[in-house]
């Protein structure tokens, strides 16, 4: 009885003494004094200043008082206002603990503040209410520390998944350090860029603010900041983590200074979304197209209307001046934690200050008003879910939900909740979004240029092959004009893109590496034009997907074509051999003839000279011909024609198979030029002495500087082939396409191709654009437009296949090989046409009285005579006598006739017998 009274005495002392809120509790009458226990007391640890603090320590206030309706137990709690400095955070939890004796502390609480906590050996649980549970980066988990919320990694991969639903592929991230030695920043900052890979993105630049309350200006400060901000081309801002009096201030400067409007994104994480319904409308209008996320929790059941009504009522009466009193996640958390230290004190009663209360409340297990309430890890262990909300008009409007198991839905449902993967996250639907500035679609998230700052794109203005860029400058306008092959693919693929931007053509004037690293160095925006894709440019910039393939080839001249030769033929034999088988034509033909007249011809040594000759000649062409025109007599003539014609044949197949080879030599091969050939004989070789060859030639393929000449211009190759300056030229593929597409003849592609990247566009390391263009590069190639581009702008109507480089197949053979025999043939005949002609009309008149003579001599006139009186019959007896004396007088005619034609015959007898 003694130890009762006691007990009340002492109550009633806590309770006339205690700072806290129990003296405004009203005690239920169920509990009267006689079952009234005091249970340890709880500490709280807020920065009353601030909404969130203020909320916390209301919902506390609520729990007591229902816990110790529906219990009797007592909690006693404690306050420390941190008054905005959370750098204190850490000694006045141990004051709680020295002078209070609380057995728990609730708060917002690091991990390194919980480690310097349990340093000092107090034998306090620790429990934290900051929104995001973050892993402690030492490498000793603090003792006796619970974290009443769940892991950030869950809540940087719902970041991620947004920034992966819209397709941003850099963003900004904005961070307000709690206090000034936190090293949370680095944790998150790391968790944020390993769950961005998986959707494609990074982040680009991150801005890290100290504590508003450490500032002495945060207004100037803030806007210093936003300048930078403003400057840079991403436009994707994440606000990782700030109070509530930071973001306001931020999105105020922020309006003023037009980044809430078109082409801004904005996303705000739990810290912020959660207090959406306790900030005011001036706040909210500075707001206008934020998008960001907070922690879900059933907030239709009866609990939560009732503890609602309560804390709207007691928060009116504590805080006046506030305008909106729903309460946030904060206030549930810190309800239920407070009754979760109550019910595990319970359990632990004298034991106070042991461990047995630490791995109480690491046990419990109920439904409260925030949620499950259980523990794994030392986080909560329910998955969480968030409601994706947007800013508009006066308040918020929630567009999806999100879950690491299930991603977005506009109607999130467990049973069906199963969504399209990019990588290893989550996406599925998404409501409408109004965006900053009002804009109805999507922001590109980065500031790609506009009228005032248009992109700046360098071209190559001292290109070799203006096919591909081609600048002039037109004094008379004063305007500089840049066209060609690159330029037309580089501006059909803008126009594939769902969005505009504003860009100017750079010429540039130095080397297409120079140009590279001018990119790099942020003088050019990005650069177009013929440009190989390399390795050693890859490190510094990024490219486009290949609008063309390309490889190091090599041009050389062909050998001349001896083909088109008139007297191509006779490259069959050497001079000596057509000069033997002449010699030994005569000679068998002389031996020939010779035989023939001794052995079948007595006359032979009363015949002229000129008739010896004439037949030796004769045989000679007989041999040489293979045809008997002379009948041969004499068994050694034959054996002597026989042994020549078997040498003739064997010469002739020789004869073919060596003009066959000469043909089809000449048709495939180029001139005899190879590396090996130009390393070995210091040959000079021609290339682009504004591009990367230069240094593959030396690198790679290991020829001398002084062996490389720089050629500026295609049309200074063929002048340089001809002069003999360089003995062979090496180009990339699509150069060397055009190059031979307008020099037809003479040159041909030899040796191996070296593949290389091909063409692309160059863009800055992690530039949007890169992906961007690269799908509408695909999107224009499968359309073919480039390759109209191709036969349209690297083509000449003036070439066609078979003259460029080697010939297309047609391997039959003209009259040009033959044309000189020909020739040579025709003339003889002509010659004897002619001779033969002359002949004829000199002796004409004996040729008429040869034909006559002989006809008689045949009796043809007899027989003709015959006829035509026979044919006469039909006449009268007077035409009878008359065709008897006209046959009489043929008959004496022709017999004086034929006695003229052999007094002739004997006349020309003697005059050939004179001649002779």
């Amino acid at each position: 009885m003694s130890l009762l009274i006691f007990s009340c005495f002492m109550c009633f002392l806590l309770l006339t003494k205690s700072t806290t809120a129990t003296s405004n509790m009203k005690v239920d009458h169920n509990c009267s004094t006689n079952n009234l226990v005091i249970l340890g007391g709880i500490g709280g640890v807020f920065d009353l200043s601030s909404r969130v603090g203020k909320e916390q320590k209301v919902a506390m206030e609520l729990a007591v008082q229902d816990f110790y309706s529906l219990t009797c137990y007592n909690l006693p709690i404690h306050f420390k206002d941190l008054r905005g400095n959370s750098g204190h955070t850490a000694s006045d939890v141990i004051k709680l603990v020295e002078e209070k004796q609380v057995q728990a502390i609730m708060g917002i609480l690091t991990s390194e503040e919980a480690s310097l906590v349990s340093g000092f050996n107090i034998g306090t649980t620790v429990i934290s209410l900051a929104p995001t549970a973050i892993s402690p980066l030492l490498s000793v988990e603090p003792p006796l520390f619970i974290h009443m919320s769940h892991d950030i990694r869950i809540h940087v991969r719902c970041i991620a998944a947004l920034v992966g639903q819209f397709r941003w592929r850099k963003l900004t991230t904005i961070y307000e350090q709690r206090n000034t030695f936190s090293t949370e920043t680095e944790f998150m900052i790391t968790e944020l860029s390993e769950s961005l890979q998986y959707v494609d993105s990074t982040i680009e630049h991150h801005f890290t603010f100290p504590p508003i309350s450490s500032l002495e200006n945060p207004t100037t400060f803030i806007s210093n900041e936003l300048v930078k901000l403003k400057s840079l081309n991403n436009r994707v801002f994440v606000i990782l983590k700030s109070s509530l009096q930071f973001a306001i201030l931020l999105f105020e400067r922020a309006n003023q200074m037009g980044m809430m409007g078109n082409g801004y994104v904005w996303i705000i994480s739990d810290d912020i979304s959660s207090l959406l319904d306790s900030i005011g409308q001036p706040v909210i209008s500075n707001m206008q197209g934020v998008i960001g996320f907070k922690s879900n929790f059933v907030d239709t059941g009866d609990s939560f209307e009732a503890f609602k009504l309560r804390f709207r009522k007691k928060y009116i009466s504590e805080h006046p001046e506030e305008e909106h009193l729903n309460p946030s996640i904060n206030a549930l958390r810190a309800y239920d934690a407070t009754w979760m230290i109550g019910k595990a004190m319970s359990t632990s009663e004298g034991r106070k200050g042991s461990k047995f209360l630490f791995q109480n409340i690491l046990s419990s297990n109920f439904k409260g008003l925030s949620g499950k309430i259980s523990f794994n890890n030392r986080n909560l262990e329910e998955s969480p879910t968030f409601r994706v909300m947007n800013v508009i008009g006066k308040s918020y409007r929630e567009i999806a939900i999100w879950s690491p198991d299930f991603g977005f839905s506009v109607n999130f449902d467990e049973e069906e909740g199963r969504k399209m993967r990019i990588g290893n996250e989550l996406v599925g639907e998404l409501g409408s979004v109004y965006w900053p500035g009002g804009a109805q679609t999507v922001p590109e998230g980065w500031c790609l240029g506009n009228k005032e700052k248009p992109m700046k794109i360098g071209v190559p203005a001292r290109g070799a092959f203006n096919q591909f860029v081609n600048v002039r400058y037109d004094q008379n306008h004063n305007e500089t004009s840049v066209a060609g092959f690159s330029i037309e693919v580089f501006e059909a693929a803008v126009r594939q893109l769902p969005y505009n931007f504003s860009y100017v053509f750079v010429p540039y004037y130095g080397s297409y590496d120079e140009m590279v690293v001018d990119v790099y160095n942020k003088r050019l925006d990005a650069a177009v034009g013929d440009t190989e894709i390399m390795s050693d440019r890859y490190k510094i910039a990024e490219f486009s997907q290949p609008y063309m393939e390309s490889g190091l080839v090599m041009v050389v001249t062909v050998r001349p074509d001896s083909t088109k030769e008139s007297f191509m033929f006779l490259r069959a034999f050497t001079m000596k051999m057509w000069l033997l088988m002449a010699v030994m034509s005569l000679y068998t033909g002389f031996v020939v003839w010779l035989t023939e007249n001794v052995e079948s011809n007595p006359d032979f040594e009363s015949s002229s000279v000129s008739h010896h000759v004439g037949k030796m000649l004769w045989f000679s062409v007989t041999v040489l011909s293979f045809a008997q025109r002379e009948s041969i007599k004499s068994n050694l003539s034959r054996f002597v024609l026989a042994t020549w014609l078997f040498v003739v044949v064997v010469v002739t197949v020789c004869f073919t198979a060596s003009l066959t080879s000469i043909i089809t030599v000449q048709r495939i091969q180029p001139s005899p030029v190879s590396i090996e050939y130009l390393q070995g004989t210091n040959a000079a070789v021609g290339c682009n002495g504004n591009s990367f060859i230069v240094q593959y030639l030396i690198n790679v393929l290991h020829f001398k500087p002084e062996n490389i000449k720089k050629i500026n211009s295609i049309k200074d190759y063929p002048e340089a082939f001809r002069k003999g300056e360089i003995q062979a030229a090496y180009f990339v593929a699509p150069h060397a396409k055009v190059f031979l597409a307008k020099y037809c003849q003479g040159y041909t592609m030899a040796g191996p191709s070296y593949k290389l990247g091909g063409f692309g566009f160059v863009f800055r390391k992690g530039s949007p654009l890169v992906n961007d263009i690269s799908e509408a590069i695909l999107k224009v190639s499968e359309s073919g437009k480039i390759l109209e581009l191709e036969k349209h702008m690297l083509s000449f109507s003036s070439c066609n296949s078979s003259s460029i480089g080697i010939s297309s197949g047609d391997t039959s053979l003209g009259p040009e090989p033959f044309s000189g025999l020909l020739i040579i043939s025709g003339c003889i005949s002509a010659v004897a046409f002619l001779i033969s002609t002359a002949r004829l009309i000199t002796m004409r008149p004996l040729i008429l009285s040869f034909t006559y003579g002989t006809l008689l001599r045949r009796r043809v006139g007899r027989w003709t005579s015959s006829f035509l009186s026979r044919s006469d019959t039909t006449f009268g007896s007077q035409s009878s006598e008359r065709a008897n004396n006209t046959t009489h007088g043929m008959q004496q005619n022709s017999m004086a006739i034929e006695l003229a034609a052999s007094n002739q015959t004997l006349d020309l007898n003697n005059v050939q017998q004179q001649s002779v």
